[in-house]
């Protein structure tokens, strides 16, 4: 028997991350983590952690046989840590809340409520939170920010009395000591591994293990026909730009890649590295190119540049998000690599968060796009998004030829490659 949890809130910022981290540090040697929904962050967190890659779980870029597949294809482990995205239902009216892949997966959910100055209203929220949904998978709670094992106590004793089928799993300390937010960011490899174990052994040093583990039983059920479109093997080169600028690839993705074609070679363009001249296609992913600190490691590699000019002219380009601004003429005074004749610049607010639709070739490709940037002048620019809950549609992207450049961040496997 396997084992499953996943760790969700009332929100955002409740504690999920530091939990989901200290978990993942103890049961280290046999864990999967898997993200609920499309961030990118918090999956490298996770494989900083747990020295296995993170996979993301999506109901809105896939249907339930899709999501079903790609849980029990990764899930190669003795333990599953799923981290939820936002609030336990937010994202359901999207089918890619932390409840719909717990209830489609069958997976126990842990709530980790935030108890610091209040405890007869924790049981209420816990309660509302229980019963919004019948089938409802939370089993577990765990309280954070408590000030004393007093306060605990009460709190515990009431949830006990109002909702006796929930297990209380223990609480993590008010002002325990935590990693900055900055850790959180894109320089996971320079965190130390024992300020995690340092942290991880404080978040778990008032929890019951055995109590936790009392509802993580899990049974895995297999997908026995492959629910996407059948690969047809290309036997070429593809290369895939993967470095600190670039790093925002789904693990599912470079998987697919891979079993796509013969071979795929990643190259790091902070470091200035060379496009084969043989290469089919070149996939440059998301991430940042256009603030300051990226683009200084960028900005002088001219044989990367140099190579994936000459690529462009005759062969095939798709890019993602900071892909797609290198791919431009200029980010305000910042020059990029002039491949497409579209200038950009940054924004104080953000220009898109959320899921978007674009239409090619009469099919729906959906995805996620998140971006502070924007275009100002785009000639023949033909790649619209759709926000899923408006019929308004803006600029995402440019296609032309051998190129497809897009805000729109998907799912390979789901979608394809476009022009492939």
């Amino acid at each position: 028997m396997k084992k499953a949890l996943v760790i969700s809130a009332i929100a955002s910022n409740q504690g999920k991350t530091l939990l989901t981290m200290a978990l993942l540090q103890h049961y280290k040697t046999k864990v999967r983590p898997f993200k609920c929904g499309p961030d990118f962050i918090d999956p490298q967190f996770h494989e900083k952690i747990a020295q296995t890659p993170s996979v993301n779980l999506d109901g809105y870029m896939m249907n339930e046989e899709q999501l079903k597949w790609m849980f029990a294809n990764y899930m190669d482990k003795d333990v599953a840590i799923l981290e939820g995205v936002m609030g336990y239902y937010d994202g359901m009216d999207k089918g890619s809340s932390a409840y719909d892949i717990a209830t489609l997966l069958e997976i126990p959910a842990l709530l980790i409520l935030d108890a610091g100055g209040s405890y007869i209203t924790i049981s209420a929220v816990l309660k509302g939170m229980c019963e919004f949904r019948s089938d409802s998978t939370i089993q577990a709670v765990v309280l954070n920010k408590i000030s004393s094992k007093m306060h605990y106590e009460l709190v515990k004793k009431h949830i006990e009395k109002e909702m006796p089928e929930i297990k209380v799993c223990g609480w993590i300390q008010k002002g325990l000591k935590s990693l900055d937010s900055t850790h959180l960011g894109l320089d996971l490899k320079e965190l130390e591994d024992e300020a995690i174990a340092e942290v991880a052994k404080s978040v778990l040093e008032h929890i019951e293990l055995e109590v936790l583990e009392s509802v993580m039983d899990v049974s895995i059920k297999s997908v026995s026909e492959y629910p996407f479109e059948k690969i047809k093997r290309r036997d070429a080169l593809c290369v895939l730009v993967q470095d600190k600028n670039f790093s925002f690839v789904y693990h599912d993705n470079l998987k697919y890649l891979q079993e796509l074609y013969r071979e795929v070679r990643i190259i790091d363009s902070t470091k200035d590295e060379e496009i084969a001249p043989d290469a089919e296609l070149v996939i440059i992913p998301g991430g940042y190119v256009e603030t300051e600190e990226a683009y200084v490691r960028v900005k002088d590699s001219h044989r990367f540049k140099a190579s994936l000019i000459t690529h462009a002219k005759k062969k095939k380009v798709y890019a993602e998000c900071a892909g797609l601004i290198y791919l431009g003429k200029s980010c305000d005074a910042r020059e990029m690599s002039g491949i497409l004749p579209i200038e950009f610049s940054l924004t104080n607010k953000r220009e898109r968060l959320g899921y978007y639709k674009c239409l090619l070739n009469d099919a729906e490709i959906r995805g996620h796009a998140f971006h502070y940037s924007k275009i100002l002048e785009a000639p023949q620019t033909d790649i619209r998004l759709y926000k899923v809950s408006t019929k308004n549609a803006k600029d995402g992207g440019y296609r032309k030829g051998n190129i497809f450049a897009t805000y729109l961040h998907t799912m390979w496997r789901v979608t394809g490659i476009p022009f492939l």
